[in-house]
């Protein structure tokens, strides 16, 4: 059965097998206690349903099946510094999996790393954690492989390691230097609580094979917490680009069981391949199992470099603007490209963007996963808690020394007191995961840092928060509790998503809706009266000189007769009849968690709004071009939800046609104010087909 894995990391792993602290020998009971959870029953289908359940401990599948492929048939890709190894199938069949194993030789196989035909495995495969698992636990899980799968036949891949690691017979000098093949043994001065959970980390579950240090013939520097060495035992290690953090003295039990069950707790929500580990395995632990585990972490000492645990995580309404957010390169690319999900304060959205204030990933005095996340991407953990999986796309389109800039700002501010991150760092991140961008757009995106060298950087500035930050900083000329930038994507700068580039060098120009021809000051007001609910902002003013400053700005080169690429927010086929129910499901499905069941949209504690409402008192009047079937379905099906998956740069869009006219007609045609001037609109000109008036 060769289980075979990087040999400098378990892929995705998340627990450890390794060995007990030495001490008296134990009693039966004592025996029990920490390696049963209970003792399997006779009965044939109780046994293979409990091995199902060591399966999910060990996490089998996470190795043992290819992208896209049946499940533990194995051919799962394994990059390691010396060459490539495959996973193997084990399912019964006989030809091509472990169907003719012995017992006693799947025994040899899970404790010694021997298979069937006397081969070694490579140790990547845990085998010297399986070790420690109980008879009972281990007769389960062959009965389960065994009778509990359905046969595969899908032959295994050779391994195309290079010499002299091609040479399997080495590895029985690695076993004689490194495998102790000595079962678990409890500690007799413990608990039963923290005997099951020592047993389940330094054993099935391997925590060790991602989270602690490797020697120089890539073996775990321990295997458990005792003995001279067990300060090394998961004390954090790099892992295929990825930062395994410490586990020693983790949050409280409860919230170190929340993460396990759920993939988030009020302090993290796990990343890379940690999430696989939790949609997989552990989210399937019973809360026993999952307390145990927590109980024992919580015991180990901090280890050397660790930083101290938060005693509590930041409450939201604690949380705090940068001083800096708005006057450092920094801080203006966490406000373009960070902000919208992880908000001006750092708090995030609970339950949807984590936040990050004393985030371990970002506090981590190893960059590593920080960087990998910024490169490549995040997904959250597929858990029964949480089924819907929230998206961060890679930012692998921006510089290095960008990404350093806004990498620095956020491990530098709301007290991460982290150090900064280089562009020389990201830059070799860069070359190890070779990201691959896959977005096409032409659009040009604007870079909001880059108004920090302009002479008139204080008035761009205003000009662009004013569009950020329209309720807070106009609160007399906004009616309701939307910003500009509600509708202009992250401050008008997301290619379909009404961005302002190029925008005022179309100004002045005949406006249908007014019948004349307007400036870009006429455009401006039309939203504060229609989309905002609200009252014109003086021509002359301050403000409006900063907004059209920074429409300007936006501008470039850009001539009246030129054509800007993701200008606008398209179109969608008006020829598209809306289905009212499909939509109300549509928006359940993908808007209510954003918008509010009732669409009254998403509220922190002391009741601003993170994402605004889409009908009620507090949104849109019928005026708003939102509130148009064919306009809203147009920017809903390029701009809505975010998270949804990996387009640049919120994840944004990912609705059919069809589904983002009915979820438009149904939102749009909710309750929402009067427009008083109505009246006064399309003089001469033919209203719109979708016309509320």
């Amino acid at each position: 059965m060769n289980l075979s894995r990087s040999l400098l990391a378990v892929l995705g792993a998340c627990l450890i097998f390794g060995h007990a602290a030495q001490a008296a020998d134990p009693t039966p009971a004592q025996v029990n206690s920490a390696a049963q959870a209970p003792r399997p029953p006779d009965n044939e289908a109780a046994l293979i349903e409990r091995g199902k359940y060591v399966a999910h401990l060990g996490d089998c599948v996470a190795c043992h099946t290819a992208n896209k492929g049946p499940a533990m048939a194995g051919g799962l890709e394994l990059k390691t510094p010396m060459g490539t190894i495959y996973s193997t199938n084990i399912t019964p069949d006989a030809t091509s999996g472990i169907g003719r194993y012995s017992f006693a030789q799947f025994d040899r196989v899970m404790r010694k790393g021997v298979a069937e035909d006397g081969h070694n495995l490579y140790p990547a495969m845990p085998y010297p954690s399986y070790a420690k698992m109980s008879e009972d636990d281990m007769r389960a899980l062959y009965a389960f492989l065994m009778k509990g799968l359905a046969p595969v036949s899908q032959a295994n891949k050779p391994a195309e390691m290079r010499w002299p690691f091609s040479m399997r017979w080495g590895l029985s000098f690695w076993n004689w230097a490194f495998l102790k093949e000595a079962p678990f043994k409890p500690d007799a001065d413990k608990d039963a609580v923290w005997n099951r959970g020592a047993y389940l980390v330094q054993g099935l579950g391997h925590c060790g094979s991602c989270h602690t240090p490797r020697g120089i013939a890539f073996q775990e520097k321990a295997m458990s917490d005792a003995g001279s060495d067990g300060k090394y035992y998961l004390a954090g290690e790099t892992v295929e680009s990825w930062r395994a953090l410490s586990l020693r003295n983790l949050w409280t039990v409860q919230d170190t069981a929340l993460l396990l069950k759920t993939g988030q707790n009020s302090f993290a929500t796990v990343s890379g391949n940690m999430a696989e580990v939790i949609h997989n395995s552990t989210q399937h632990f019973t809360d026993a199992d999952l307390t145990a585990i927590a109980t024992y972490l919580k015991s180990l000492p901090p280890g050397e470099h660790d930083l101290p645990m938060p005693a509590a995580p930041v409450r939201a309404a604690a949380a705090t603007v940068p001083a800096n957010l708005f006057t450092t390169r920094g801080g203006l690319g966490y406000v373009q490209f960070c902000v919208d999900c992880h908000r001006q304060d750092g708090a995030g959205v609970k339950g949807i963007f984590p936040a990050m204030q004393r985030n371990p990933s970002i506090t981590a005095a190893d960059p590593a996963t920080l960087m990998h996340i910024a490169l490549t991407g995040w997904k959250t953990a597929e858990t029964a808690a949480h089924p819907r999986i929230y998206t961060m796309p890679a930012f692998a389109r921006l510089s290095d020394q960008e990404l350093a800039e806004i990498l620095s700002f956020v491990r530098g501010s709301w007290g991460n007191n982290a150090e900064p991150v280089a562009a020389s760092q990201v830059a070799k991140m860069r070359a190890q995961l070779d990201p691959k961008t896959t977005d096409s757009s032409n659009f040009e995106t604007p870079r909001l840092a880059d108004m920090l060298a302009s002479p008139t950087a204080l008035q761009l500035v205003r000009g662009m928060r004013l569009h950020l930050e329209t309720k807070a900083l106009l609160p007399q000329n906004v009616g309701n509790a939307l910003n500009c930038t509600s509708c202009h994507l992250n401050a008008g700068t997301v290619a379909d998503g009404s961005p302002f580039v190029g925008v005022s060098a179309f100004f002045p120009s005949y406006g249908a809706r007014a019948g004349r021809v307007i400036t870009i000051e006429d455009r401006i007001n039309g939203c504060f009266r229609r989309s905002m609910n609200g009252k014109p902002l003086p021509a002359d003013s301050a403000d409006m000189k900063a907004m059209v400053a920074y429409f300007d700005w936006m501008k470039k080169e850009t001539k009246p007769q030129d054509k800007v690429a993701g200008r606008g927010v398209g179109k969608v086929d008006m020829a598209i009849k809306p289905n009212l129910e499909n939509g109300k499901q549509v928006y359940e499905t993908q808007c209510a968690v954003c918008h509010g069941k009732d669409g009254e949209g998403l509220k922190q504690a002391d009741g601003s709004f993170i994402y605004p409402p889409l009908w009620g008192d507090d949104s849109f009047n019928i005026g708003a071009g939102m509130a148009r079937t064919y306009t809203a379905a147009a920017f809903v099906k390029r701009n809505m939800p975010i998270g949804f998956h990996e387009k640049f740069p919120l994840g944004q869009g990912g609705l059919s046609d069809q589904e983002a006219v009915d979820v438009a007609e149904y939102f749009s045609h909710q309750p929402r104010p009067d427009f008083p001037d109505k009246v006064k609109d399309w003089p001469k000109d033919k209203r719109p087909a979708d016309a509320r008036y």
